[in-house]
């Protein structure tokens, strides 16, 4: 089984993006921060990995996805509303058990401080395969969205998937994004 952890700052879609992928409303979602307020896990479904992927003679393997409490406000440098410092240190164990994480980022709020901590964390000492989402960019002008690429590309030094979970751009190449770092989970 491969885990995926969705991570990010309070409000930024990571219980409609766990939605949106297994296509039923499993995680409540809404306008207020803080809405999930600990660990959601479901399984994603068996994934067919091609025998060019992971290994010579190809195979089948099934996704958890972990939607996550916001970790940080999104307006301040502060842990998020609804995590004590006992969950907090909870959803980070369950991150770092993680085979993978999806760090999304609201467009209309920009690269939070604490997530970009968390976010090199993660990569170099505990060698996590991250998918960086910029998500909301049907909120925000293509040409701030584009700016906001630049910038996460250059602080995280990786390519962020543009994403909208309400017109679904992007959502194929996300998609597309697991299967590639599923073949090398485990």
């Amino acid at each position: 089984m491969i885990k995926v952890a969705i991570i990010g700052a309070e409000n930024v879609g990571k219980s409609t993006l766990m939605n949106a992928l297994l296509g039923e409303k499993i995680s409540e979602v809404s306008e207020v921060p803080g809405t999930t307020k600990g660990i959601i896990k479901r399984a994603f479904g068996k994934v067919k990995i091609p025998k060019t992927m992971k290994n010579p003679i190809g195979g089948v393997d099934e996704l958890l996805l972990i939607d996550t409490a916001g970790l940080f406000d999104p307006e301040m440098e502060l842990r998020g509303k609804v995590l004590s410092e006992e969950k907090f240190k909870a959803l980070l164990e369950e991150i770092q058990g993680a085979d993978i994480v999806i760090h999304m980022i609201d467009a209309t709020k920009g690269l939070h401080r604490g997530m970009e901590k968390l976010h090199y964390l993660l990569k170099f000492r505990y060698e996590k395969p991250i998918i960086v989402v910029i998500n909301k960019i049907d909120l925000v002008p293509r040409e701030k969205a584009e700016e906001l690429r630049l910038i996460v590309r250059k602080r995280l030094e990786q390519e962020p998937i543009l994403l909208s979970l309400v017109t679904m751009e992007g959502f194929d190449e996300l998609l597309r994004a697991l299967g590639h770092y599923a073949q090398y989970a485990k």
